[in-house]
């Protein structure tokens, strides 16, 4: 067993790592530039929206009270003419890109120190690179990629969005199993 305290330096080098490695990915690669859509009548939309004066949230249209009202001949008409979505509003204000990045590599953080404290738990000092990476890559592509797939399964995000965020993980997998590879414990 190895304490998280012997593992401070792969925990932060990953956290690192796994930053600098998504900051490539989405502002140099750019190919999450696909995973958004232009409203058509933009405007016309976002002054339906306004009207509404909805707080932030995370809301579905159409609503049901219940699976009973969806079921109603009125809930199923509702469906069937649609739209039907789900729709995320956030406070009116400039995109906050400073808090969401200082967001991200806390989470980055905190998936390091979880990933430590269970390869700790489980490997022994001084085992062979490629076990530490296997082990700690794999437990790193279920926090980072596999858990993005209950986003299209859920929530309707199109399957190609949670491809690359899936993609996302595997690269970020990587790296991380290869930081505590690396600075594992001798």
């Amino acid at each position: 067993m190895i304490t998280i305290a012997a593992l401070w330096m792969p925990i932060v080098v990953a956290g690192f790592a796994v930053f600098f490695v998504s900051s490539i990915l989405h502002m140099v690669l750019k190919y999450h530039a696909a995973d958004y859509k232009k409203i058509p009548n933009e405007a016309e939309a976002l002054a339906g929206l306004a009207k509404a004066a909805l707080p932030p949230g995370y809301y579905m249209f159409p609503a049901c009270e219940s699976m009973k009202e969806m079921g109603t001949p009125e809930g199923i008409e509702k469906f069937r003419r649609g739209p039907v979505g789900t729709l995320t509003l956030l406070p009116n204000a400039p995109m906050a890109m400073g808090k969401t990045l200082g967001q991200w590599f806390v989470y980055c953080l905190v998936v390091s120190f979880f990933l430590a404290y269970l390869a700790g738990r489980t490997l022994a000092p001084g085992i062979d690179y490629l076990i530490v990476f296997r082990f700690v890559g794999t437990a790193a592509f279920l926090a980072y990629g596999v858990g993005n797939i209950v986003n299209s399964i859920w929530m309707g995000v199109p399957w190609s969005n949670t491809l690359r965020a899936v993609f996302d993980g595997l690269v970020y997998a990587l790296v991380t199993g290869g930081c505590f590879g690396w600075l594992w414990p001798r």
